[in-house]
């Protein structure tokens, strides 16, 4: 009997020692995220640090959960694939010691997003699924059911006003303008609404109706307009004729339509007879390269847009795509949050001589970031590249100096994209006004 008891508490004693093996999915998004700062980080990497960066975001996570154990050190191997099977062991051990309170997969997750927070970039990070996900919809846009229109409340009225109509969308084939009052929504008053109520009484199901009470300069309309709502796929362009002629356009995010949709805001624009334009690019945080070169070479006819050097000094410079619309007076707008594609598209407007740049300094983001999705649906965001306009400048850490400096007069009585009540706005329309005069005198 007592020799029975001994085999069995061998056997329960080796089955709790026996390692825990990560899954096989894991461990190999594991080991490409290594490799991938490795090989790829614009910056020279140590591999110790690197697996240290895992097991300090491993430690954290357990003391979150309440486990105070320490986990042992780890140590870099000779070989990437090595050191990544060492995270991956040491996943292991965290596992084991959360007993449960944590998943090894989101352990995986963690000695990850360790391992690239190693190299002190902000740039350089883990996204989750559902992260990469929201980035994915906030760079391409994604859809919904609704009228197709723009609002904002007015400061002074207090009932909800069009900013901004989307082409061919529900609401533009209804009749809806730009600077159209929606003084009640199905009969409901506006006065005093919240955007995000109008926004909730604007969307809902498809081929469902609304009807808008609608004022026009001044005047209420005979009768309230009546749109079936469809589904939206939401723009990163906006454009509208401002007074004298003078074409503004709205960029939100460089996506991956936004050239097209660029291309299309001026098209109309130009049939409306255009005599010059504004490119908006306040608190536009960026998005593709890609999207910047095309944007750029709308304006820009030929030579250089930006240089990106890689770490290995090997550096690519990318062209204008000979798409450009026929020149006209130019004004970029630009504030502290204008940033990344945004400042590549301001400096090789600024570098070339195209157009004028009106604002504030912008952000200074001068470094490019790769972004791999990893098989489970997360990714990792890399910074594998700085860029330099096309005078030479690197701007990263330092931002682009406009031409015209003009302070945002944000706060009471600020309304945006209204060139009577948005300072940039009005300093860029009088600078266009005053070149359009210049060039009409001879």
């Amino acid at each position: 009997m007592n020799r029975y008891i001994a085999l069995i508490c061998a056997a329960a004693f080796l089955t709790a020692a026996a390692p825990q093996q990560i899954a096989p999915l894991d461990a190999s998004e594991i080991q490409f995220s290594f490799e991938k700062l490795r090989a790829d980080f614009y910056r020279k990497t140590d591999a110790q640090s690197i697996v240290n960066g895992a097991r300090t975001e491993l430690a954290k996570q357990l003391r979150l959960a309440g486990i105070g154990t320490a986990l042992p050190p780890i140590f870099a191997a000779q070989t990437s694939a090595a050191s990544a099977r060492a995270v991956g062991h040491e996943v292991d051990v965290a596992t084991r010691l959360a007993h449960g309170k944590i998943s090894s997969h989101m352990l995986a997750y963690a000695a990850i997003a360790g391992m690239l927070d190693s190299v002190h970039d902000r740039y350089t990070t883990f996204l989750t699924p559902k992260e990469y996900a929201d980035l994915n919809q906030g760079l391409n846009g994604g859809s919904f059911a609704g009228t197709g229109i723009v609002i904002e409340q007015d400061d002074a009225t207090k009932f909800i006003d069009v900013s901004n109509v989307i082409p061919e969308g529900p609401a533009d084939k209804a009749g809806v303008q730009e600077g159209d009052v929606i003084s009640a929504i199905d009969g409901i008053s506006t006065k005093n609404m919240k955007l995000p109520e109008a926004s909730s009484h604007l969307r809902g199901k498809a081929g469902t109706p609304v009807k808008l009470t609608i004022v026009r300069a001044g005047q209420l309309l005979p009768a309230p307009i009546m749109i079936v709502r469809a589904t939206i796929r939401e723009l990163s362009v906006y454009e509208k004729m401002l007074p004298g002629k003078i074409g503004y356009v709205e960029l939100t995010v460089f996506g991956q339509d936004t050239g097209a949709e660029l291309a299309q805001a001026l098209d109309r624009l130009q049939q409306q007879g255009a005599r010059a334009l504004v490119l908006d690019l306040r608190d536009n945080g960026g998005g593709y390269l890609d999207a910047a070169i095309s944007v750029s070479s709308k304006f820009i006819a030929s030579g250089p847009i930006v240089s990106v050097e890689s770490r290995a000094s090997n550096v690519t410079t990318y062209e204008a795509e000979d798409t450009a619309i026929p020149p006209v007076p130019l004004a970029v707008l630009v504030n502290d949050h204008t940033a990344s594609a945004s400042e590549i598209t301001t400096a090789a407007i600024q570098d070339s001589g195209v157009g004028t740049v009106i604002g504030t300094k912008t952000f200074g983001k001068g470094v490019v970031q790769e972004i791999v999705a990893l098989p489970d649906g997360s990714a990792i965001k890399i910074t594998d590249a700085r860029y330099l306009t096309p005078h030479n400048r690197d701007i990263n850490l330092i931002g682009i100096t406009p031409d015209i400096q003009v302070i945002e007069n944000k706060g009471t009585g600020f309304r945006f994209g209204d060139p009577a009540r948005d300072a940039q706005l009005g300093r860029a329309v009088q600078f266009l006004n005053d070149r359009i005069a210049h060039t009409s005198g001879g």
